[in-house]
């Protein structure tokens, strides 16, 4: 599958304008050639005919077009799906392995979609980081993930992708420049799938600078934070590497500023942990953080997974959880998780586990 010639889709359209004037063509080549990978989905230079024939000529002599190729396909067997979740590992060009989910619920599409192969924050209920960190993943990578995504629920239900969010393995502010390249061409007019920024959500644990860079460059996005815990000691037991960075007190501020500068809410979201981060203490840490900034609370169950050692909340301390945080005026919403039976829930992404029909 691999291509001894760079890969097209790795550029961005800046990259790609900078090479066709190298090349000695005109810039304004480098938009129809990018709407030939993003709109037309073409693998060969010969299927983009509004181009001269020379340039397809320099472009097969210089570059190749390699796209993620779907390797397994799993489809949820929960009895109280409102729809199937729907989970593919892709391999790329380089070999890398990498997971991507399709949601349908709520007369929503939802591309959930990886932003790096592996992650380097090491966060304690999360098997992806239990991978480690391979590298980030290019504009082009992620945005054909959607592709591959929506040729999926084409196929099962004739319906298109209506919303994505940057919630699949790595931490997508650790990959900004490209996470923003990939926004731009989900939302381009004219592009597959076209969709409005406001229909997109960046999801983080928290990384600050990354924070105030997107506040301030204008996208319509949503944003979405992963706080599991508003005790600064129990945040770093769960996640270390980005908590002891970027501690809550810090944090609470950049979120006031984004919400500020944006005018838009951010949506907190707190994984109940039993025993661990769900007691009426808990929740008043949270209602106090909370309180500072424009938010939503977004509460989710954990998903057990075989190797990691943390149990869902139990019904009562949900309930308790959940009503504390109302009777505080906050808006909170309970999430229901898709996917379980095939390891496509929140934290459980990881690609570890080989077959004989993968590995050959």
């Amino acid at each position: 599958m691999n291509s001894p010639l760079p890969n097209i889709m790795d550029l961005s359209l800046r990259d790609l304008q900078s090479s066709l004037t190298s090349m000695g063509e005109p810039a304004y080549r480098a938009l129809q050639t990018h709407q030939w990978l993003y709109r037309h989905h073409v693998s060969s230079f010969d299927e983009m005919t509004i181009l001269p024939q020379s340039l397809r000529k320099k472009f097969g002599e210089v570059f190749s077009i390699q796209s993620p190729e779907i390797i397994d396909h799993q489809v949820c067997t929960e009895d109280d799906c409102d729809a199937p979740t729907e989970k593919i590992l892709l391999r790329l060009p380089d070999s890398e392995l990498i997971e991507a989910v399709l949601i349908a619920a709520h007369e929503r599409m939802t591309a959930c979609i990886s932003s790096q192969a592996g992650c380097p924050l090491r966060c304690t209920f999360c098997a992806t980081g239990r991978m480690g960190f391979n590298r980030n993943l290019s504009s082009g990578e992620m945005t054909a993930q959607v592709s591959a995504l929506n040729s999926v629920a084409l196929k099962r239900s004739g319906k298109t992708i209506t919303n994505i969010v940057f919630m699949g393995m790595g931490e997508p502010l650790l990959n900004t420049e490209n996470v923003m390249e990939t926004i731009e061409n989900l939302s381009r007019r004219n592009y597959s799938p076209n969709l409005s920024q406001k229909k997109i959500t960046i999801s983080t644990v928290g990384i600050i600078p990354e924070i105030l860079r997107i506040a301030n460059t204008g996208l319509k996005t949503k944003l979405a934070v992963s706080l599991h815990a508003a005790d600064q000691q129990k945040r770093e037991a769960l996640i270390p590497v980005a908590a002891r960075q970027y501690p809550l007190k810090e944090l609470g501020k950049a979120l006031a500023d984004y919400t500020a500068i944006t005018g838009t809410p951010v949506t907190i979201v707190y994984m109940l942990l039993d025993g661990i981060n769900d007691s009426q203490e808990d929740a008043k840490r949270l209602a106090r953080f909370a309180k500072s900034f424009l938010c939503k609370i977004n509460l989710i169950d954990y998903n057990p997974n075989i190797n990691i050692e943390f149990s869902p909340v139990k019904r009562a301390a949900s309930d308790m959880f959940q009503r504390y945080l109302i009777d505080s005026g906050l808006h909170v919403t309970v999430r229901k998780s898709y996917g379980t039976t095939i390891n496509a829930a929140c934290g459980q992404l990881a690609t570890t586990v080989r077959d004989n029909r993968i590995n050959h």
